[in-house]
């Protein structure tokens, strides 16, 4: 346990210095010219590095308290600034570029910025749309000049040379250390507060929970996890590739990254996991160095999982996560464990997330739209009987950035400590693991044999993803005659050639086989889902129900 006031996750970062100066701490690969190619740093010349940005940044005026947005490429730059950001006790601000130009703005407006450090292109868009004017008073250019932003970082250093070591801000566990907006896949972003606490505990279960050890490579896909090799003692290998639509990889990069620094660990969303075993499968890869895959983000396809693992050395497994960006991770199960519970998972049953990790709670509760102010044993639903899922543990947030009601939504507190709703449905089975069968969300309450019956998405979808003219499927609400009607909409594998009557009687009589998904009727091929690119796994479905309506008012002649 770390003592109080002398949290810092940076500490971590200052051990692995002195004790291995000269190992690899990050690696960014780099496409010039058709070739691909390498930028090093060992953990000496990081730590080195975001001391002399660490003490630039205190004399260009930024302080302790501040917040930073950080708006810069997976690259040596960014684990240095992000180390300094630590270092300095100034808060970083991390957003998806993907999530929208209205919603960065709104990111902004809410979390009021001191200062904005960007490549050329983030600056320019802060021009643009006027990102921050009414707070930030400081902005650094990073790979670039400073015309668009302020000071370049070049520069800066060259302003202000540090001699000496810098003596790192600490402070107590439960104080703000970064804030990170959510993609907002279900509403509008929100600012998940981490403090030093959440993100020690992080490290605290990829030690021990996932065994990561200091020597280890790990080909990091995302921005935020690579952040944590270097505190592991891992060296943080970032492939050429865009971070927020990771289905645009190339996997021959992300082969020859693995191979070349021998890379024992990857961390893949679903979407990264099945781009490279399809690839790898064509390509007759073999990834004999991995012998750890963590995957995270969304839920896993099984047959996105069988193909990867034949990529993988027997007794390799791909380690399936669940959380979210305020409480992460969760539970996890290995793949192997996994593939065992397919015909569970393929009549209804939702999909097993796992036993949960160390130091961590979940309960199932009632499924309510109410907040729940105080948290009291009796809210707990027994085995078996889906409700919404709760947890507890270090690494969960305690709130929101300036979002007081999503706050109270979202929070339970028990004495000292909060439970968080995860938004998300499922149940707990005798032996302790936790089903997902759904966000809250997205369940479809409707009158079935005269009683209101509640459909959940992954458990209606995963029944209908067994005909094997389905690619993927989604459940959506529909009005018809004044009444909430269950839709599933379908993409199919290829081009329909015959009648969709004899498909939709198909899917009809499977529907009717299982309770989860009895007396869904109705069937719509939609040509390609609104996605989220960066899952590739989560549906929008809002503008799909509008669709929907609109289709069904079609048939129905309303």
């Amino acid at each position: 346990m770390i003592e109080t006031n002398q949290a810092n996750l940076c500490r971590h970062l200052a051990d692995a210095a002195d004790k291995f100066p000269t190992s690899l701490a990050v690696a960014v690969q780099k496409i010039k010219m058709g070739k691909l190619t390498y930028q090093e740093m060992d953990f000496a010349q990081l730590h080195q590095r975001s001391d002399q940005l660490a003490f630039a940044f205190n004399k260009q005026g930024l302080k302790a308290g501040d917040k930073a947005v950080l708006m810069v490429t997976p690259s040596l730059d960014f684990f240095t600034i992000t180390f300094a950001l630590f270092k300095a006790g100034i808060v970083p601000i991390l957003v998806d570029p993907g999530m929208g130009t209205k919603n960065l703005k709104q990111c902004f407006l809410e979390s009021k910025p001191d200062a904005f450090i960007g490549i050329p292109k983030a600056h320019i868009a802060r021009r643009l749309f006027s990102w921050g004017k009414e707070t930030i008073q400081h902005n650094i250019t990073v790979a670039g000049c400073g015309l668009w932003g302020g000071i370049s970082l070049n520069k800066l250093l060259k302003k202000f040379p540090a001699e000496n070591s810098y003596s790192m801000v600490t402070s107590s566990p439960d104080k703000i250390a970064a804030i990170l907006f959510t993609s907002g896949s279900t509403g509008s972003p929100k600012g998940v507060v981490y403090s030093h606490g959440m993100f020690e505990a992080q490290i605290s279960v990829l030690k021990n929970d996932y065994n990561i050890e200091h020597g280890e490579r790990d080909l990091a896909t995302f921005p935020l996890f690579s952040l944590f090799g270097p505190a592991l003692g891992m060296a943080s290998i970032v492939p050429e590739m865009d971070a927020s639509k990771p289905i645009t990889a190339n996997p021959e990069y992300l082969f020859a990254a693995i191979k070349k620094y021998q890379c024992s660990n990857l961390f893949a969303n679903p979407a990264l996991i099945e781009l490279l075993g399809y690839a790898g499968n064509r390509k007759c890869v073999k990834l004999n160095s991995l012998k750890r895959v963590i995957s995270a983000g969304a839920p896993a396809t099984l047959p996105s999982l069988k193909h990867f693992a034949k990529l993988l050395d027997k007794g390799v497994d791909v380690l399936n996560s669940y959380g979210a960006t305020e409480s992460l991770p969760i539970s996890k199960i290995a793949s192997s464990d996994l593939l065992k519970t397919e015909s569970i998972t393929d009549t209804g049953g939702g999909i097993c997330v796992g036993y949960p990790v160390e130091n961590t709670e979940i309960a199932i509760i009632k499924i309510t739209e109410e907040s729940i102010s105080e948290w009291s044993n009796n809210l707990s639903l027994p085995i078996y009987e889906i409700g919404e899922i709760v947890v507890s543990g270090p690494q969960v947030s305690q709130q929101y950035y300036a979002r007081d009601a999503a706050t109270i939504t979202s929070k339970i507190t028990q004495d000292d400590s909060i439970r968080h709703r995860m938004g998300d449905l499922g149940y707990l089975d005798e032996h302790g693991r936790l089903w997902m069968c759904g966000r809250k969300a997205h369940r479809v309450e409707a009158i079935y044999q005269e009683n209101l019956k509640p459909y959940f998405s992954i458990c209606c979808e995963r029944i209908i993803n067994t005909h094997p003219s389905i690619k993927r499927s989604a459940l959506v609400g529909v009005q018809v005659g004044g009444l909430t009607t269950p839709v599933i909409c379908v993409e199919l594998l290829e081009k329909q050639t015959e009648s969709s009557l004899k498909l939709f009687n198909e899917l009809r009589f499977t529907a009717d086989k299982h309770e989860h998904s009895q007396g869904i009727k109705h069937f719509l091929i939609h040509q390609g889902f609104p996605m989220d690119i960066r899952h590739n796994a989560k549906i929008y479905r809002e503008q799909l129900a509008v669709w929907a309506q609109a289709e069904i008012k079609k048939e129905c002649n309303l």
